[in-house]
């Protein structure tokens, strides 16, 4: 499938045949860029579910400060209640 080629005396000249530059074949190319793409994927996966959590994080808070501004009653406990259940609604993200 790939084969290494010998670079011809021109493109060493051009390329560096010092050892500067390292030449990867395909499949080491491939296997790295593979790799690199779920690197990738995880970290903006935990970024979305970070940012996810944060905006969760202030809606709850923005619930809270509107039953502190109540006066004790059926409406402050609905509130608080909305407030826990935006807080909990995946508790396995939760930290």
């Amino acid at each position: 499938m790939t084969e290494k080629k010998e670079m011809s005396q021109l493109a060493r000249q051009l390329l560096g045949g010092s050892g500067a530059v390292t030449f990867f074949t395909q499949q080491e190319f491939d296997d790295a860029i593979t790799i690199a793409k779920a690197e990738i994927m995880t970290v903006a996966i935990e970024t979305s579910k970070r940012v996810i959590m944060i905006e969760r994080q202030a809606c709850a808070d923005l619930v809270m400060a509107f039953a502190d501004h109540e006066d004790e009653g059926e409406v402050v406990t609905a509130l608080r209640t909305v407030a826990q259940a935006i807080l909990n609604r995946i508790p396995s993200q939760r930290q």
